[in-house]
């Protein structure tokens, strides 16, 4: 297929459409941190700097776009989906109901189906529904695609001649039986504390490209030996599926370098799962989701759904559609990690003992310990090395 990739980050959708065969024909994305990636990985393809004033595109059989999430994330602003960010989806259709590209695939963060009754599912629907397309949408988890990060995320394709139900339910592994945090690493946030923790077992948590102190930062791990790290940037980059500094050339532009390259990895998607729906897009199969019931106005959305004409359906699919062999997050890490500041692990201690959150035993104990080597080795730092780094 010929793709025209519009709100393009750093080219994850496009990356793992290429893998499976198809080609870009035209990009937009406005960030310049982002634009540079995309020169120095996109060669040759036509780059547009802003989707409101995109008024044609060249022939295309397929849009893709992870339209902006913040008012739609848990961790962002919650606005909804007219929120400034996340109602640029608007423009997009504005360009589909001109274009007519026979395919479209969006992505977006799962908490969409949650927030405000679910009314942003709503407004996708609907709007495809009038422009006559059939849908589908499916909760995925990038830990299925052979990754050691838990990214929970909504993939929905929808078109105007096939049918979407062969691409994104024509494989289903199921969920696989809950791991045990004995003897492997675990990752939290340790921005974290007084509402949730984020734990992950063998597997960081969901990268971000914001957190609870206002700036974009890496998860926390709690290695084999006791010791709590973050992971390099070039391995954040590896746990969304890109080559080891593929968002560099984003250092050539202004300052807070590093922060910028936290805040483009944690806005990606997960490479390897657009490499499943390219090779779908490419070869569907018949659906396995068999059994479908009719969602009523206002009801709850599940982890799958599909629909047409006003009408949307439910079905009972797993977030696995695959289960490819994962690596162990501990051997996964090919570059050093930093140690958590002294700063960064005392107030996430602080704000761990005095909530109500239940941990794994031994788990603040080891937090505790941490902090007190830490002391004893005269590490007291003025600022955490995170928060350094990220306004670097």
């Amino acid at each position: 297929m010929r793709v025209a990739g519009l709100f393009a980050g750093i080219g994850g959708i496009e990356v793992g459409l290429h893998a499976a065969g198809h080609e870009t024909e035209v990009l937009c994305e406005i960030d310049p941190a982002a634009k540079a990636v995309l020169r120095k990985h996109f060669k040759g393809i036509s780059l547009r700097p802003d989707v409101t004033r995109v008024l044609r595109l060249p022939p295309v059989d397929l849009v893709a776009g992870g339209f902006p999430c913040q008012d739609l994330s848990q961790a962002g602003r919650t606005a909804g989906i007219n929120g400034g960010n996340s109602g640029l989806v608007s423009e997009l259709f504005r360009i589909v109901r001109k274009a007519r590209p026979p395919w479209l695939l969006l992505e977006n963060v799962s908490f969409m189906l949650q927030l405000e009754r679910g009314a942003a599912m709503r407004y996708l629907t609907d709007s495809l529904g009038e422009m006559k397309y059939t849908w589908a949408y499916r909760v995925v988890d990038s830990r299925a695609f052979g990754l050691p990060q838990r990214r929970k995320r909504v993939i929905l394709v929808a078109t105007a001649l096939g049918d979407p139900k062969e691409v994104l339910f024509a494989d289903e592994a199921g969920e696989p039986a809950e791991e045990s945090d004995e003897g492997v690493a675990c990752g939290f946030y340790w921005t974290e504390g007084t509402r949730g923790l984020g734990w992950a077992v063998d597997a960081v948590p969901t990268l971000k490209g914001g957190s609870t102190v206002g700036i974009p930062s890496p998860p926390a791990i709690v290695l084999t030996d006791g010791r709590l790290v973050t992971p390099d940037i070039r391995d954040a980059e590896r746990l969304q599926g890109f080559e080891a500094d593929w968002t560099k050339p984003a250092e050539a532009v202004g300052r807070r370098s590093m922060g910028r390259r936290w805040k483009l990895v944690g806005n990606a998607v997960s490479v390897p799962v657009f490499t499943w729906v390219g090779e779908r897009l490419s070869r569907p199969s018949a659906s396995l989701a068999a059994d479908a019931v009719e969602l009523p106005l206002g009801s709850r959305w599940p982890d799958a759904a599909w629909g047409w004409n006003g009408k949307a359906y439910g079905v009972d699919l797993s977030q696995w559609p695959l289960a490819r062999p994962r690596e162990h997050l501990e051997p996964f890490l090919q570059y050093p990690p930093h140690p958590l500041s002294l700063r960064a692990a005392r107030g996430f201690l602080r704000r761990a003992e005095a909530s109500s959150l239940n941990f794994r035993p031994g788990f603040l104990e080891g937090v505790r310990a941490y902090v007190a080597n830490m002391e004893s080795d005269g590490q007291v730092q003025s600022f955490s090395a995170e928060l350094d780094s990220a306004r670097a």
